[in-house]
């Protein structure tokens, strides 16, 4: 079982590319699943480079992404878009850039508690994150079909 040392901040570049790719398919499951963005993209890059978590390393990374979410980032969200209709555009603009100041934080965390994991799983990453939400895989196929993110170099 291989250490994550070779990972660094640059793998969010290409989640950036997989989420431009399937933004609406993202946030629709964020809204109606509670699933968060960051590791579902993250699970799909994994995929890529053929690194798999088990279900128990998926439901930590998830619970260690939970306390950040709940108390920072969700509500900030939720005042966002509540704020949306009372804000001109450049303010409103000015707080999805907070939003996304925020979520580059969380990414920050992520990667930190990742680089303690080792390999451990076997299955695809998208369908043991998304089954910590009772969704199946194979119905986000297409999720796996994005630009073209390189595979990390051995």
């Amino acid at each position: 079982m291989t250490q994550c040392i070779t990972l660094d901040a640059s793998l969010w570049h290409d989640c950036d590319a997989i989420y431009r790719h399937h933004q609406q398919a993202c946030l629709r499951l964020q809204d109606d699943h509670q699933v968060n963005v960051n590791l579902l993209l993250l699970a799909l890059w994994l995929d890529r480079q053929t690194y798999f978590l088990s279900a128990t390393q998926w439901r930590a990374l998830q619970q260690h992404t939970l306390e950040w979410d709940s108390q920072i980032l969700t509500p900030y969200r939720k005042l966002r878009r509540l704020s949306k209709s009372s804000l001109a555009d450049a303010q409103y603009q000015q707080m999805l850039t907070v939003e996304l100041m925020l979520e580059r934080q969380s990414q920050t965390h992520i990667l930190q508690h990742l680089k303690r994991l080792t390999w451990q799983g076997s299955d695809s990453n998208l369908t043991s994150y998304l089954a910590l939400f009772d969704l199946k895989a194979e119905q986000y196929t297409f999720l796996s079909s994005a630009p073209n993110a390189e595979p990390l170099k051995r």
